[in-house]
């Protein structure tokens, strides 16, 4: 898993490097398949924003979190990405399980 992290009009600090890769790294272990999660970090003031986009082979899911400091936002963003691709992971077992289903009755 390749996790990009960049700035909008904000440096991103090692700090901030690091516990976005943290955050991120439980998300890998969904699917065997290279993926690759480009985060980008930036201020709405009040609020900070964190946005991401992952990249799977045959998809790509968006997320975005908002909260008032960063580190909330970017547990946020883990969060629902963390959802979105436990059900992606669902569609794609439940739809191979109805192509073997339509075999199995057909024949």
């Amino acid at each position: 898993m390749q996790i990009e992290t960049y700035g909008q009009q904000m440096d991103v600090t090692p700090a901030l490097n690091k516990y976005v890769e943290t955050r991120f790294e439980r998300l890998g272990r969904h699917f065997e398949h290279p993926c690759q999660i480009r985060v980008q970090l930036g201020l709405d003031k009040p609020d900070h924003r964190a946005e991401a986009t992952v990249t799977l082979p045959g998809k790509t899911l968006h997320a975005d979190a908002s909260a008032a400091d960063m580190y909330a936002a970017i547990d946020l963003l883990a969060d629902k990405l963390d959802r979105m691709l436990v059900k992606q992971k669902e569609k794609m077992v439940d739809h191979h399980r109805g192509e073997s289903l339509s075999r199995d009755t057909a024949g």
